[in-house]
């Protein structure tokens, strides 16, 4: 065996132990939450209030306000995101704005979360008065999910083979014609990708509705953008925390963790499938 197939060897082996390493810590991740929160999930958990200080009952304010934080988080940034990889992709005029544009989206991709939620106090709970509220937590959480869309659609969008550009507008097409009915189409699996990544962080955080969108304790569901909710992050976060009966809170903040991973997952599984299909369709 000579050097060269040496040094492969131990890269492999290397690589393989990384991989073992990662995959038990996420088998060791999931036992630790489902030993402990599993057995504490059933319909009424999932269906009532919390009760007696939160010492029973279940989660269903914070289950109803995790979901439609996402949503409208998720339905702000896309639109956003996916305007602004084009712009990117397709037009970048001038130079200057294109610079900036790229050193905005840099520097949101590296700030930490709790300063998107001081952030979200500022500008949107007391600079525009949307109080504390689910719009001010929507609006800050889809500020948080735009690099990861922009930056995961650009690079969809640059994966598209210029030929296919260049046949559209040989053919007659319009540069906006070409985008809405090539680029898009093309890129959307992969552009699904950077969706499922953000819709996953948004989530589950925490800081960035602690300020702006989240409420401690409470026993109605938001009926208006205008309402305090109460969410599946903040809510464990409490329980952890704030809480004075631990021996019944911090089963309840297992079985909550519980709920938002399967929660996550079942929202990027459905995307994943999404994908998979339009992925299939486009072979054919």
């Amino acid at each position: 065996m000579n050097a060269r197939s040496i040094k492969q060897t131990i890269g492999i082996n290397a690589m393989r132990f990384c991989l073992l390493i990662t995959v038990g810590f996420l088998v060791l991740f999931l036992y630790k939450i489902l030993s402990k929160g599993l057995g504490i999930i059933s319909w009424s958990f999932l269906t009532q209030p919390p009760l007696k200080g939160m010492t029973e009952g279940g989660i269903y304010p914070a289950l109803v306000g995790t979901f439609w934080l996402t949503v409208l988080a998720i339905a702000i940034a896309v639109p956003l995101g996916i305007a602004t990889a084009i712009f990117l992709r397709c037009y970048g005029k001038p130079l200057w704005l294109m610079k900036m544009v790229r050193i905005s989206i840099n520097t949101l991709a590296g700030i930490p979360s709790i300063v998107y939620g001081l952030f979200g106090l500022a500008i949107f709970v007391n600079l525009l008065h949307f109080n504390v509220s689910l719009i001010s937590g929507a609006l800050t959480l889809a500020v948080l999910a735009l690099p990861v869309i922009i930056n995961t659609s650009e690079e969809a969008l640059r994966g598209v083979p210029n030929d296919f550009y260049d046949a559209s507008l040989a053919l007659g097409a319009t540069q906006s014609q070409t985008i809405m009915r090539v680029l898009i189409p093309t890129a959307l699996p992969n552009i699904l990708t950077g969706i499922i990544i953000s819709i996953g962080r948004v989530a589950g955080e925490t800081a960035p509705i602690m300020f702006t969108a989240a409420t401690f304790y409470s026993l109605r569901l938001p009926h208006g953008l205008s309402d305090e909710v109460m969410a599946l992050p903040y809510h464990i976060y409490a329980l952890m925390t704030e809480g004075t009966h631990a021996e019944s809170q911090v089963p309840i903040a297992y079985g909550t963790a519980v709920v938002l991973l399967l929660l996550v997952l079942s929202i990027s599984s459905l995307a994943i499938i999404i994908r998979y299909r339009i992925r299939k369709k486009r072979k054919w």
